[in-house]
C-alpha cells in the first residue's frame, strides 16, 4: 500500500511537470509558496493573475491508545462490554491522504483557494473472545470534504516585497466526504452491515465556516509567521450528531540555505472537542452497542474524542526548475492530552509538489523580474 501510494503519487507530480505552462522563466515572488511551510493552509499565494496547484501525499501513523497524557495498555480495557471493558479496541492505526489544491489570486490583497482529498483508514482491532471474533483490520477510503477559502490581506508594509504582512482566511468546508460507511470485513459476521465509528467517517456532514488569521515576518534570508484557524461545526448532521469544534494554531520559521532550498521548523497546535452525541444508527438503532447498552468499542463513544495536540515538524522545499516547488514534512507529537481512550499520533510524513501558472495579465509574464534577494 505504501509504496502503491508513492508511485501514483510521483506519476501525477510527473504528468504536472510536462504540462505545466513554463510563461516565464525566473525566480518566484514574495507571493510564493516559498515564504510559508505548504503544509500549512494558505501556504503559497500566487501572484496576481496567476495560478497554484497543489498536491500532497500524507502518510499517518497513530497507536498505541492514550487517556488524558498517559498511555494505555489494550489489555486493561479489553473485555466483556460493561462501560469500562470493550469486546473490541484500536491498537494502531494508518491513515493515507492525497491531497489536491487549487488557488487564483484576482490582486495583490485577495486570492480564492479551493481543496479536496481522498483518504484511506486502516484501524488494526484486538477482539476479545466473548464475542466469538478474531483480530481484523477496520477500513474506509473515499472522497473528504471540499473547501472552498478566501484570503485576504488585511495589512502589509510593503504591496510587491512585504516584510510585514497580516491576512484573514475565510469559507467553508462543504459536506462532500461520507458520514455513513458501513463495517464490511468485521469478523463478527453480524457486525457487517453496521456503521462504522465516527473517525473511520470522511467528512462532518454539516456545512462548516471557517475562519482563520495569519502573520508573516520576513529579514533575508529568514521567514516566519504564526497561523491559526478555526472551524465550527454548529449544527448537527443527518446522523443527529456534529464534531467538536477545531481550533488549529502553527508557528513556523524558516531559512533560505541556497539558491534553490529552505529549511523550516514548526510547532502545530491543535484542540478539538468531544463529539455532540451518537449517531442515529447507534442511538436508534443500537449498532455499536450489546445487547445490554454497553459500547462494543470505546470508537462508538462520543466523549472519547477531541483533545489537545502539540507537534513539533521540520521541512525542507526544492526548487527543481523555476515556479515549481518540492516539499518534505516530518511531524512527532511533543505533547497530547486526548480524552481518551483514544488512539494518540505517533508519527506524520507529508509530500507536496507546488508549481505557479501565470497569465497573460501577469506581471511576471509581461516580463517582471524580483530582485534575487527575495530567493526563490
Amino acid at each position: 500500500m505504501f509504496k502503491g501510494k508513492i508511485v501514483l503519487f510521483l506519476s501525477l507530480i510527473l504528468l504536472l511537470w510536462v504540462s505545466a505552462a513554463q510563461a516565464y522563466i525566473g525566480l518566484c515572488c514574495a507571493h510564493c509558496g516559498g515564504n510559508m511551510p505548504l503544509n500549512l493552509v494558505g501556504g503559497g499565494i500566487p501572484e496576481p493573475k496567476e495560478f497554484r496547484f497543489k498536491i500532497s501525499q500524507m502518510f499517518m501513523e497513530m497507536g498505541p491508545l492514550r487517556d488524558g497524557t498517559d498511555d494505555v495498555i489494550s489489555s486493561e480495557i479489553i473485555g466483556v462490554a460493561n462501560g469500562t471493558t470493550f469486546p473490541a479496541v484500536p491498537n494502531s492505526m494508518q491513515q493515507y491522504m492525497t491531497m489536491f489544491g487549487a488557488a487564483y489570486s484576482f490582486t495583490d490583497d485577495f486570492a480564492l483557494m479551493a481543496m479536496t482529498n481522498y483518504t484511506r483508514n486502516e484501524m488494526q482491532m484486538e477482539v476479545h473472545s466473548s464475542i466469538g471474533g478474531r483480530n481484523f483490520t477496520m477500513s474506509s477510503d473515499g472522497v473528504g470534504d471540499f473547501t472552498l477559502l478566501g484570503k485576504y490581506r488585511a495589512y502589509a508594509n510593503d504591496d510587491l516585497v512585504p516584510t510585514d504582512q497580516v491576512s484573514v482566511l475565510f469559507g467553508l468546508s462543504l459536506p462532500t466526504g461520507a458520514i455513513e460507511r458501513k463495517f464490511t470485513n468485521h469478523s463478527v459476521a453480524a457486525q457487517n452491515g453496521t456503521i462504522l465509528p465516527y473517525k473511520m467517517q470522511l467528512g462532518s456532514g454539516t456545512v462548516d465556516p471557517i475562519i482563520g488569521l495569519t502573520y508573516q515576518g520576513s529579514h533575508d534570508p529568514f521567514w516566519w509567521g504564526l497561523n491559526t484557524q478555526l472551524e465550527a461545526h454548529v449544527y448537527d448532521n443527518k446522523q443527529g450528531y456534529h464534531r467538536g469544534q477545531e481550533f488549529r494554531y502553527d508557528f513556523y520559521a524558516m531559512k533560505q540555505v541556497h539558491d534553490k532550498w529552505v529549511l523550516h521548523a514548526q510547532l502545530n497546535g491543535q484542540y478539538e472537542g468531544r463529539f455532540s452525541d451518537e449517531p442515529y444508527n447507534g442511538r436508534i438503532l443500537g449498532e455499536g452497542r450489546s445487547g445490554a447498552g454497553n459500547f462494543l468499542t470505546p470508537l462508538f463513544d462520543p466523549h472519547n474524542y477531541g483533545g489537545h495536540k502539540l507537534n513539533i515538524s521540520f521541512g525542507a522545499q526544492f526548487q527543481p526548475i523555476p515556479l515549481h516547488i518540492v516539499e518534505v514534512t516530518a511531524s512527532v507529537p511533543i505533547y497530547q492530552d486526548l480524552n481518551g481512550p483514544q488512539l494518540q499520533d505517533n508519527w506524520m510524513l507529508q509530500f507536496t509538489y507546488y508549481m505557479e501558472v501565470p497569465t497573460k495579465n501577469s506581471r511576471r509574464y509581461k516580463g517582471f523580474s524580483p530582485p534575487k534577494a527575495l530567493g526563490f
